[in-house]
């Protein structure tokens, strides 16, 4: 063969690894911009990969491992040819070590055999700690919530994304934003609760926390990913609570409450990606929302990441929606609308390509969400260095010592609803503590979790805590769900044969992960308690005092991804015969400390009056047990407040406290009143608020007020309080709420100490839509209140707003600022 036609066949073979080795192109210089290098590397693009950087490879993505869960080349070469986007969830049930080696390998053959050698992206779930084996695993996103701190939201995700990048992963698909504002909904667990301005200070906290101080065009640092904002929108208020269905939102409301927090992680956090909703509004699905996309995201925000599809969905604005009469259509609807890429698999934007050559798409519109990718790639420095040390993955993964700052997070979590007195409990009077609950003995994580390397659970960790000083016991008392079966999941079953999923969840203490993804989910019986109930009144009776678990599981309140796996329900009641066993327990005279575990408030019922004290636990990550002792004994005096409202019941739902005055008129034969407001938590020690003033000589647009208190700790114990700021315009030209949240500090005191919380209030945070849909600062009086909770409210005051009415779209403000200063 002549030697420049054998030079020809190599170059075809490793087009990109000879390229790269002989003369750098300009797309490979790491000296030139990042839009010079896309520009460079979009021009050299064939269609067909073009059209493969918008796609996502997941279960798919199994076809490239072999049984040992290693990267199989020539799979890849038939899957993969023109390169690929994303790949999905890359460590599913692999060590962090086996992720890290797979992730290199697959990158290795990306670089070496494409003909352009561009990296993938690879999206894994963080929603509370990267969600992969022996991950750190922390508080639940609503018990993150709780502990009303930016800062611990910030050190949540900044760990997730450090341990994501030692296996090679680079894309959480978290934050959640959504406003949750119906409990029935089995995703509240997920979300940051019912509040626009709460939400937008912890979403803005948990991007930074991500993806560090990239900024907006900037690049991203080696322990940095990107950040994912979802569901873009209403996805928290569907209709009647059904995942998916419908949210009724009106065109105002979804400006002041559903997308302010979405806008705040945008502008002031620059968040990377954002993942458009499965539902729709007003007969829209967010797919194809043109108006909010392209309109509001991109030209109102500015924003200049990528937009990617939730899974499945564009194939679902068919086979749900029933709005297109092929893929190819609804491919071209979301892509024009600005999906940038689809997930989880080549699906409808497979045929990308055939709508360009068949001349139904313009290639420029492929050529703008190419674009997108290829500038986060190239911020994330993948094209210079797109392997890690996979030695040193299973050391950086869930070390050791991220477990104490897992337990303070979670310690910091815990909300307690009602106390008597009886806590903190006294281990110097205490010879025998009963434990008693369904799950009281296994670490309950929920959802979107993985199998950490070790976990606490309750029983454990009263234990250990009152080893040598008292007997511990355990009953379990009832069963809520019925056992899952002993075989693991099916596909893993049939695929990783290595991977003994039951056996790992056996010694980590925790089987979440299988209960949330199980379909068949089923109540417990009458005759799968049997006996459980009378037992532990048995052992309640030989005790001083009693610790009661209860709630629920990952399995009666989840995600409902599919028709055959739901997770929404009708009912906030305790399942099962639990009231019942709480109640026999209660009639022992034994003292008695109800602890809940479960991921959206539940309806208590008679033991909101009955139970001496209420500890609201949620899902508290690895370190649960160890918490929850902590709390009980007083070595932690609690300081979570909620993110969001109880109801009574089901039946008072809408229940969320940002309500219109017209709203609450009052039921029939009940209490309209919720069972916990939000911002409700107490503490073991008091807290006392004086001194409030209120400098309003800027009170105008485009001006601040400024606010300040002391508070003092008045009690007996160190405790930390949350003081909360709220709004109220009395007079306006649209209703308004009768409250809002517009400020927060949460301050720790010792007991003695006092402090003075100094607000400023941007008076463009009280911007509203007007009449004529503008976003306005109209003059007039604002209330102002300061509490402990939206209904504990210790000091009143007003100022007013003077000047003209004046648009303020293009000056928005999202944040109050605070400080404290120790007195």
């Amino acid at each position: 063969m002549h030697k420049s036609l054998l030079l020809a066949a190599m170059l075809s073979v490793s087009g990109a690894l000879t390229a790269a080795e002989t003369t750098p192109l300009p797309y490979q210089n790491a000296t030139l911009s990042v839009d010079q290098r896309v520009d460079d590397l979009l021009a050299r693009m064939t269609l067909a990969e073009k059209v493969a950087q918008l796609q996502t490879v997941w279960q798919q993505r199994r076809t490239l491992e072999d049984k040992q869960l290693r990267f199989v080349a020539d799979a890849a070469a038939k899957l993969i040819p023109h390169g690929i986007g994303h790949i999905g969830r890359p460590s599913e049930f692999k060590t962090p070590q086996q992720s890290a080696e797979f992730n290199n390998a697959l990158q290795r053959w990306l670089k070496q055999h494409t003909r352009l050698g561009i990296p993938a992206l690879m999206h894994e779930e963080a929603l509370h700690g990267y969600a992969a084996f022996d991950a750190s695993s922390l508080p639940q996103a609503i018990a993150l919530a709780s502990s009303w701190s930016p800062e611990i939201m910030h050190d949540v995700y900044a760990l997730a994304a450090k341990e994501m990048r030692a296996t090679g992963a680079h894309w959480a698909l978290t934050p959640i934003l959504d406003i949750a504002r119906d409990p029935r909904w089995g995703r509240i667990e997920e979300t940051m609760g019912e509040d626009p301005y709460l939400m937008s200070a912890l979403g803005v906290a948990a991007v930074q926390g991500f993806q560090g101080d990239a900024g907006k065009d900037g690049a991203f640092a080696e322990d940095k990913v990107v950040a994912t904002l979802k569901h873009l929108t209403g996805h928290g208020q569907p209709q009647a609570g059904v995942n998916i269905a419908p949210a009724q939102i009106g065109p105002r409301e979804l400006h002041e409450v559903f997308l302010p927090p979405f806008e705040a992680a945008v502008k002031l956090a620059h968040a990377g990606s954002i993942m458009a909703s499965y539902n729709e509004i007003d007969g829209i699905p967010s797919h194809v929302n043109q108006p909010l996309l392209q309109g509001v995201v991109r030209g109102q925000w500015g924003f200049n990441g990528v937009i990617v599809s939730d899974y499945f969905a564009i194939e679902e604005l068919n086979s749900r929606h029933q709005l297109y009469s092929s893929d190819a259509q609804a491919a071209k609807a979301a892509l024009l609308a600005g999906v940038d890429m689809e997930t989880p698999d080549p699906d409808a934007f497979l045929h990308l390509q055939a709508l360009v050559e068949g001349g139904e798409l313009a290639e420029t519109a492929i050529d703008q969400a190419v674009r997108r990718v290829l500038r986060l790639k190239f911020r994330l420095g993948l094209f210079e260095n797109p392997y890690v040390d996979a030695a040193v993955a299973d050391a950086k993964v869930g070390a050791d010592t991220s477990r104490r700052f897992a337990r303070d997070v979670a310690e910091k979590s815990l909300v307690l609803l009602k106390n008597d007195g009886t806590l903190p409990l006294d281990a110097g009077k205490i010879k025998k503590l009963a434990v008693i609950g369904p799950h009281a003995d296994e670490t309950l994580l929920g959802g979107y979790s993985s199998i950490p390397r070790q976990t606490v659970s309750i029983y454990q960790g009263l234990k250990q805590k009152l080893q040598g000083k008292a007997e511990v016991v355990f009953a379990r008392g009832t069963l809520l769900t019925k056992p899952l079966p002993a075989a693991p999941a099916q596909a893993a079953e049939q695929i990783f044969t290595t991977a003994d999923i039951r056996e790992r969840s056996k010694q980590a203490g925790t089987f979440s992960m299988q209960r949330w993804n199980h379909d068949d989910i089923a109540l417990a019986d009458e005759q799968d308690r049997r006996g459980l109930l009378d037992e532990a009144v048995t052992v309640a009776k030989s005790a001083d005092a009693v610790v009661l678990v209860l709630g629920e599981n990952e399995g009666l309140s989840r995600e409902a991804w599919a028709d055959k796996h739901l997770g929404d329900r009708t009912s906030l009641q305790l399942v099962g015969n639990q009231l019942q066993l709480a109640n026999a327990l209660l009639a022992t005279g034994k003292p008695v400390v109800l602890v809940l575990q479960n991921g959206r408030p539940l309806a208590l019922g008679e033991l909101a009056q009955t139970m001496p004290a209420i500890i609201e636990s949620w899902y508290l990550g690895q370190e649960t047990g160890s918490a929850v002792a902590n709390v009980l004994f007083g070595d932690v005096n609690p300081s979570g407040k909620l993110p969001l409202t109880f109801p009574r019941s089901a039946g008072h739902i809408p229940s969320y406290y940002n309500h219109k005055a017209s709203a609450k008129r009052g039921y029939l034969f009940d209490d309209i009143s919720p069972l916990y407001p939000f911002g409700h938590g107490l503490s073991y020690t008091n807290f006392s608020y004086s001194d409030l003033k209120i400098d309003a000589s800027q009170a105008k647009a485009n001006g601040e007020v400024r606010i300040s208190l002391t508070v003092r700790n008045s009690g007996q114990r160190d405790g930390t309080e949350v003081v909360q700021l709220y709004i109220n315009d009395p007079v306006a030209s649209v209703t308004r709420p009768v409250q809002q949240l517009k400020g927060f500090a949460r301050l720790a005191l010792k007991r003695g100490e006092q402090a003075t919380v100094r607000f400023t209030l941007p008076v463009n945070l009280l911007a509203f839509f007007d009449q004529a849909m503008r976003w306005v600062v109209e003059p007039g009086e604002i209330s102002v209140q300061l509490g402990s909770s939206s209904a504990d409210i210790r000091l009143q005051g007003s100022f007013s707003i003077g000047g003209a009415l004046t648009e303020v779209s293009d000056n928005k403000a999202y944040l109050s600022q605070v400080s404290v200063t120790a007195r």
